[in-house]
């Protein structure tokens, strides 16, 4: 069967009237902003049957059924999944365009086994006696069982019965090892990877459980551990909540990002719905286009001690590389935003992020506050650390407003800071001394620059190429403006709104054709080369962070770096020797 693209998807879940549609089988009543019915799934007279009309989902509080849309016609009329999208699609009047490969996705064992691990383990925060741990956890943070239950939270048991279950449910071992459910020791034995955890799933933007992320009760470390990176999941290119959040930050206009889960769940309950979480690491390029993609503006919303400052910084560097506007919310001492909303409701929450500051200014706040610019060194410290702000401004307006108020704070003139800075030209990732040709940078068929080109050269070879480079690579992952302006215009088939340098390429492009190069060999190097250059900015981001932690979360840093190297190497080791070559991470 043909895959539906994800953007069609979306458009369809937000088209449809999800109180209409339920209300074709079972007879709703509002209740406040919800709508209620007895459940069409245990039967029953009660009304414990909720739609959340708000949420885009429905739930029933006795036999613990939920979902989207989709997942009523699934669950309801016995669909599949696509099928269930066709069927609202034809109701919204929304027509299907089809693309991709045929057949079954060979990851589905992998959605199926984690779907069925997440049903199990939120059945054991309702019902095992041991979740009591977990229950009374919840209530000491004042979280009601039935208010978090819709939301998929689960237990894992600290015994093997999770091993158990899953067998009796038919999943394979090997499937629940690919999935990052079980670890295997040195002898061979298998354990479950989540033992006496609460569990927050995490979904993708299709509303899949793909992993989860677990808190330890009790003694124990890590006190947080998420799944591992699977078929179905990259820790670093989702955010938590986002497939919930997505919808309220398009119609707020503004993302607020936060820590951990925990100030996700309240901030959401308490009506603030666009907060997302990254999913314990720091911000990646991935998660801050996945921002960009929903959201022209992002609130930081982390703790005020220094390593939440840092972590902020970091975060809205990231931010405004993407183009974004950001501004930083300062908490009060000793508060998080759980216990802040907590204490002071949503409206105390409003205020702080009501007097939310440039991450630029805020910099500045600081080093003022510790009298940096009080003396010539001072000065010269204060501006190493305000520079890569200045740096990070894809915008080009606000890259002259922080030039223009890095250099009024710091007392040095505009043109000198400039110089300093090295700005790159608006948006080209190229210096203005660096040549302008597209393709002057490019021209060597095996360095990682040419990986664009040759994405390109296939993208305009037409179908079936031009799906399939779409669907591997992201328009903003290519670092040359032109380059991926002709990749948006082509995938856009919108290639007569090219401006003239833009256009340039795509005629040099268009004319030089493949050159009776193999295709299939260009796509294979192309994509490995991108996707070793998303490890190498991981290993980048490692680096950049490294210097301002403690020894202790510097030896975890060290040994998240050697990770990514070492799967850098083990994965592509082309490119390890020309990376060597360049100097790049592990010379």
């Amino acid at each position: 069967m043909s895959l539906i693209p994800d953007d069609v998807i979306e458009q369809v879940r937000e088209a449809a009237d999800i109180v209409g549609i339920i209300g074709e089988h079972v007879e709703l009543k509002r209740t406040g902003t919800d709508f209620r019915a007895p459940c069409p799934f245990h039967g029953g007279t009660h009304r414990n049957f909720a739609v959340i009309p708000k949420k885009g989902m429905f739930y029933c509080f006795v036999c613990h059924e939920g979902g989207d849309v989709f997942t009523f016609f699934m669950k309801k009329l016995g669909m599949d999944y696509p099928t269930a999208v066709r069927e609202v699609a034809r109701r919204v009047g929304i027509a299907i365009p089809e693309r991709g490969p045929t057949g079954p996705d060979p990851r589905e064992p992998l959605y199926e086994a984690v779907a069925s691990a997440a049903d199990w383990f939120a059945r054991q925060l309702r019902e095992s006696p041991e979740a009591q741990v977990a229950r009374d956890y919840l209530a000491s943070r004042h979280l009601e069982l039935e208010i978090v239950l819709p939301l998929g939270l689960g237990y894992a048991p600290r015994s093997k019965a999770f091993l158990d279950a899953m067998k009796g449910l038919g999943v394979r071992e090997e499937v629940l090892l690919e999935a990052g459910l079980l670890v295997k020791r040195e002898d061979g034995t298998l354990l479950p990877r989540f033992r006496g955890r609460l569990l927050f799933p995490i979904h993708d933007l299709r509303t899949r459980v793909v992993a989860f992320g677990g808190r330890i009760l009790g003694e124990g470390e890590p006190k947080y551990l998420n799944s591992p990176d699977s078929p179905v999941f990259h820790k670093g290119k989702l955010l938590y909540n986002l497939h919930v959040a997505k919808h309220a930050m398009r119609t707020a206009e503004r993302a607020i990002l936060v820590e951990g889960y925990f100030d996700v769940l309240r901030l959401a309950l308490a009506g603030i719905e666009e907060v997302v979480a990254p999913l314990g690491t720091g911000l990646t390029p991935d998660q801050a286009q996945l921002l960009a993609r929903h959201a022209p503006a992002v609130t930081l919303l982390y703790d005020s001690d220094d390593a939440g400052l840092r972590a902020s910084f970091r975060a809205g560097d990231e931010l405004l590389r993407q183009g974004l506007r950001v501004s930083v919310a300062t908490l009060p001492p000793g508060e998080d935003p759980d216990t802040l909303v907590q204490k002071q409701g949503a409206a105390g929450l409003e205020a702080i992020l009501k007097d939310a500051v440039d991450p630029l200014e805020r910099k500045i706040q600081i080093l003022d506050r510790k009298a940096f610019f009080a003396s010539l060194p001072g000065r010269r410290r204060a501006l190493d650390r305000l520079l890569p702000t200045v740096r990070a401004a894809k915008d080009p307006i606000t890259r002259e407003l922080y030039i223009s108020r890095a250099a009024e704070a710091a007392g040095v003139r505009k043109d000198v800071l400039e110089r300093e800075a090295g700005m790159r030209d608006a948006g080209s990732g190229v210096r203005p001394t660096d040549p302008t040709h597209p393709a002057s940078r490019i021209s060597h068929p095996v360095l990682p620059a040419s990986a664009e080109k040759a994405l390109l050269l296939l993208l305009l070879e037409g179908e079936p190429w031009k799906s399939r480079v779409v669907e591997a690579v992201d328009a903003e992952e290519l670092e040359f403006a032109a380059y991926r302006a002709v990749f948006e215009a082509v995938a856009d088939d919108a290639v007569l709104a090219l401006d003239d340098t833009s256009a340039r390429a795509y005629e040099q492009l268009k004319g030089e054709g493949l050159g009776g190069r193999d295709p299939n060999e260009m796509y294979a190097l192309a994509v490995s080369w991108m996707e070793a250059r998303r490890l190498e900015r991981q290993l980048q981001q490692l680096d950049d962070q490294l210097p301002f932690e403690s020894p202790e979360r510097q030896a975890s840093l060290i040994a998240e770096k050697r990770r990514v190297f070492d799967e850098l190497r083990k994965r592509y080791p082309r490119y390890k020797i020309a990376a060597r070559r360049r100097g790049a991470p592990g010379t």
